[in-house]
């Protein structure tokens, strides 16, 4: 299977009429998008800038959602390790990608971002073409033991990417006065 383009920040509508699994990807890919937006044109300073009292930024807030795409679509689906994340000492620092983000680059948070997003698309499309939403994952979910669905999964990225894009908003706002979509 090939690797999906990377998202660019041309946003459109989610489908209005489509089935379930369209429904839901249509939805993420609107929020993945969003992000950049978000993240667009800023260099390296802006990326670490925080919004006191707050230490959460614009590149933390990238290299986290890049975590969340491989925990979920890599880690818990596939009960598959995936690099940095393996290897992180989370043990010295449990919010890790949040701090470590301020070492890289744009162009390096972008990558991690991009890739991770790759595998998920790629992660997804073969589950669905191999037994749609209803699947399970792999490893189990570590609240409460049990698997959960391929649909848990996307509905849940779908709150992430919301959540964090409200974030988003607000620190691109201080960084730099941009407003809106």
């Amino acid at each position: 299977m090939d690797d999906p383009e990377p998202l660019t920040t041309e946003r459109g509508e989610p489908p209005h009429r489509t089935d379930e699994a369209g429904t839901l990807l249509g939805f993420l890919d609107f929020h993945r998008r969003t992000l950049l937006v978000k993240v667009d044109g800023l260099d390296a300073d802006a990326l670490r800038r925080p919004l006191p009292p707050s230490t959460m930024t614009l590149g933390g807030l990238m290299k986290h959602l890049a975590m969340v795409e491989d925990n979920w679509f890599s880690e818990v689906w596939l009960d598959a390790r995936v690099e940095p994340w393996a290897s992180a000492d989370w043990a010295a620092d449990r919010d890790w990608e949040w701090t470590s983000a301020a070492d890289d680059t744009p162009e390096e948070l972008r990558a991690l971002w991009d890739a991770a997003v790759a595998r998920s698309q790629r992660t997804v499309a073969v589950a669905l073409a191999s037994g749609g939403l209803d699947q399970e994952s792999r490893r189990r979910h570590r609240g409460t033991g049990e698997p959960v669905s391929l649909r848990w999964i996307l509905v849940h990225m779908i709150e992430e990417y919301a959540r964090h894009n409200g974030h988003a908003d607000l620190l691109r706002e201080a960084v730099d006065g941009a407003t809106g979509e």
